[in-house]
């Protein structure tokens, strides 16, 4: 597996750790961010490479930080 998938998985993990500690549904937090569903899904699963924009929307949507949306390292024991 690259580096960039490795990346994309881990940053996916955390959207989806965040979104579920919130109780918010994959499809109301994608319409908030006018996202469709299907690419919300591929963003958590870590299917796709999401843009700085996209993963701003995503993070204001979870009322967190850039920086803590991609504070994924502190999970790893």
């Amino acid at each position: 597996m690259t580096d960039k998938k490795k990346l994309q998985i881990a940053v996916g993990k955390r959207i989806k750790e965040l979104r579920e500690k919130q109780k918010i549904q994959q499809q109301d937090i994608a319409a908030a961010c006018n996202i469709e569903k299907s690419n919300f899904s591929r963003i958590e699963a870590g299917n796709t490479n999401p843009t700085i924009y996209t993963l701003s929307k995503i993070a204001d949507r979870l009322s967190v930080s850039l920086s803590e949306l991609l504070d994924f390292k502190k999970n790893k024991k």
